[in-house]
């Protein structure tokens, strides 16, 4: 049976400030994440515009581009979204499916890098929500997509724009800094996560012909006691700062969207890190909708239904 629907599979995330300590109790139900760090949490959404986080803005953004770049390949397959953690829940879209006569759907994660919280547990949820759904359609994953040369040629497009706003005669030798979200050591240890991202990083200054970046780390949760991915960006501006520079293109290209994560965790920390060492810090977007990641995610498709025709 050939596909007959796509699938992105997101995150989540609270569309109104009233929806922000349900979502979190959702995102930590059975880990051990310290009350006053989800406090802390949901005040950084608290202080994004309307006190939501534009994540779901964006992935249904993402899953209009797909659908319409699809259609212009003469491939008619609807695309929906299904969230782990927030409406629109799996399980909602995965009913929705199946009422509308859909049998066999494309999963894609819309996560770049892999590991057990990253990759793993999207896989795990889709297989719980189906059990819960009846007439839920088979769900098959397409492959990773991290390495995918026009994923990596947005990347690059937001990265050339930041360095950009770098006036010219410094801009050669800015630090690049690539940043993803931290995960525990022991996880990392068990993944591919830090492999991938590195290639990411080596692929896209490669493409910008930009010899000066290196890799940090943002977002960190959890036991303070636990060992997670480090340098944290804030320790990597420190020492920027500790060394005169003066510039720094920061590009979260772990991550596929603007959300709270790079909102505040770069835009409100690591910049007030930046400006109190004399850095004037230039924050690449998420690749978010950019063309040349639609065209990534569409060939992604493309192939997955190709194979099963």
């Amino acid at each position: 049976m050939p596909h007959d629907a796509v699938l992105l599979i997101a995150f989540g995330g609270p569309t109104r400030p009233e929806e922000i300590r349900p979502f979190l109790e959702n995102v930590t139900r059975g880990r051990r994440i310290p009350p006053a760090r989800l406090e802390e949490v949901a005040h950084h959404y608290e202080r994004m515009p309307g006190g939501r986080s534009p994540l779901t803005e964006l992935t249904l953004a993402q899953a209009a581009g797909l659908e319409a770049a699809l259609a212009r390949e003469g491939l008619a397959l609807p695309v929906a979204v299904g969230m782990r953690n927030w409406h629109p829940f799996l399980h909602e879209t995965l009913a929705e499916l199946g009422a509308r006569g859909h049998r066999r759907v494309l999963g894609v994660i819309l996560s770049a890098l892999r590991c057990e919280a990253s990759w793993d547990r999207y896989k795990d949820d889709v297989a719980a929500a189906r059990a819960r759904t009846p007439g839920a359609p088979e769900v098959d994953f397409a492959d990773p997509w991290f390495g995918h040369p026009k994923f990596l040629d947005a990347v690059a497009a937001r990265a050339g724009d930041a360095l950009a706003r770098v006036p010219d005669p410094q801009r050669a030798w800015t630090p690049l800094i690539f940043t993803a979200h931290s995960i525990p050591v022991a996880m990392a240890d068990e993944a591919p996560y830090v492999t991938e991202f590195t290639a990411i990083a080596h692929a896209v200054a490669g493409r910008l012909g930009h010899r000066r970046f290196s890799l940090a780390y943002q977002s960190r949760s959890g036991a303070p006691g636990d060992r997670w991915l480090t340098p944290d960006i804030n320790d990597v501006l420190r020492s920027l700062g500790a060394d005169r520079e003066r510039n720094a293109a920061v590009v979260p290209a772990g991550f596929v969207c603007d959300h709270v994560e790079v909102l505040y965790d770069l835009d409100v920390e690591a910049r007030a890190t930046a400006d109190t060492e004399g850095i004037a810090l230039h924050r690449a977007a998420a690749v978010n909708d950019h063309p040349d990641f639609i065209a990534a995610l569409a060939d992604v498709v493309r192939r997955s239904v190709a194979a099963t025709a």
